[in-house]
C-alpha cells in the first residue's frame, strides 16, 4: 500500500466516503471543520506562547483527528507536526507550524464542493 500524499489539501474521495457521497453534507462537514479549526488556532497560539505542552498536545490532537477524518490531509500533517514539536518541548517549531496551519485552512477554504 503506498504512503498517503500528505500535501493533498483535501482528499475528496475520503470526504465522499465519510459523507456517503452527499454533496450538501460534504459542504456542511467541510464548513464545520474549517470553522472549528479556525477557532482552535488562537487557543493553540495561547498554549504555545505559554509553553503548555499538555494543552498544546490536546488541542492539536483534537483538531488533527477532525482534519484526518474528513480528508484535510495537509492540515492534519501540520497538526501532527505541532503535536510532535510540543511533545519534545520545541515551541518555536510549534509556532512555525501554527502559521502553516493558518495557511492550510485558507487553502482548504478555497476548495469548492460541487452543488
Amino acid at each position: 500500500m503506498p504512503a498517503p500524499n500528505l500535501t493533498v489539501v483535501l482528499d475528496r474521495e475520503q470526504l465522499r466516503d465519510v459523507t456517503l457521497n452527499d454533496d450538501e453534507l460534504m459542504r456542511e462537514a467541510l464548513g464545520a471543520l474549517i470553522d472549528d479549526t479556525t477557532r482552535q488556532i488562537p487557543l493553540l497560539q495561547a498554549a504555545i506562547r505559554a509553553g503548555d505542552a499538555p494543552a498544546t498536545l490536546r488541542l492539536a490532537h483534537y483538531s488533527k483527528g477532525a482534519c484526518a477524518n474528513l480528508g484535510a490531509k495537509a492540515a492534519a500533517a501540520t497538526l501532527l507536526h505541532i503535536e510532535r514539536s510540543a511533545a519534545s518541548g520545541d515551541f518555536t517549531g510549534c509556532a512555525g507550524s501554527l502559521a502553516n496551519l493558518a495557511a492550510e485552512i485558507e487553502r482548504l477554504r478555497a476548495e469548492e464542493i460541487p452543488g
